[in-house]
């Protein structure tokens, strides 16, 4: 009865099998370009209005003014808008160190090219911290002894670009010399533990400053570069940041 069974099921299923279509459906697809020629969608103008309205009115919000245009190029170690936001950095960041951890911090280093807008002459806006900083980096406190700190000095050296610092200061000559070195005005010492920080991106080894990585001991203070900015201009009436002497060429 069984094997019975088995034979009628056998061959029902070859019954459907003979009978299923062999034809094949025919696809076809379209790329659809995200721009100025998409026609408005007026439901979804009327659902996202409020949202813009709110959006817009946060990022138009004047937080201070600025006494001139400021770029990234204007300098060959240093620039105004670099030692801004380094200096920036600094501030913003040393007193989250020193309550959580009791440590102070040592210096700033971030990249050149994570300046990516002018500081504009005239209103400062919210909306102005995202156009000079429009990624998603955070700041991180690396301790680095005085050796790997060298390798940091070395790699601005030969980088030869106006990467911003604060709380070191740094001269040297064209040919790469250095006549002076300096962290919180104290000579560097090899055998010292400093606090360093940066960019959660530079830490990982951006900009190819793999000497982060000798690093075993790195605090996330969870504070976005972009909101340091924002809460330092929010603090601040004119600014007015200026080239000075941290990083330059000398005799």
């Amino acid at each position: 009865m069984v094997l019975k069974n088995i034979k009628i099921f056998v061959l029902i299923l070859g019954i459907l099998s003979c009978n299923e279509s062999t034809s094949k459906q025919q696809h076809r697809s379209e790329r659809i370009a995200i721009n100025a020629a998409l026609p408005s969608d007026s439901e979804v103008e009327r659902f996202v209005a409020p949202y813009k309205k709110r959006l817009d009115a946060t990022m138009n919000t004047v937080l201070c003014y600025s006494k001139n245009e400021f770029k990234k190029t204007d300098g060959q170690l240093n620039t105004a808008v670099g030692n801004l936001m380094a200096d920036a950095v600094f501030e913003q960041s040393a007193p989250i160190l020193k309550k959580r951890h009791n440590l102070d911090l040592d210096f700033v280093l971030l990249n050149h090219g994570g300046i990516r807008a002018p500081l504009p002459k005239g209103p400062i806006y919210t909306k102005t911290a995202f156009n000079i900083m429009p990624f998603e980096n955070k700041v991180v406190v690396a301790q680095m002894k005085g050796k790997v700190v060298m390798e940091l000095v070395n790699y601005l050296i030969k980088a030869k670009r106006a990467h911003p610092i604060s709380g070191m200061t740094l001269h040297i000559t064209k040919k790469g010399t250095i006549k002076k070195l300096e962290i919180q005005g104290k000579t560097i010492d090899l055998n010292t533990t400093y606090n360093v920080a940066t960019s959660d991106y530079l830490f990982t080894g951006g900009d190819r400053m793999e000497f982060f990585k000798e690093s075993d001991t790195v605090f996330d203070l969870d504070y976005k570069i972009r909101a340091i900015l924002i809460d330092y201009f929010t603090a601040q009436e004119m600014l007015n940041p200026k080239r000075d002497e941290r990083f330059i060429y000398t005799k």
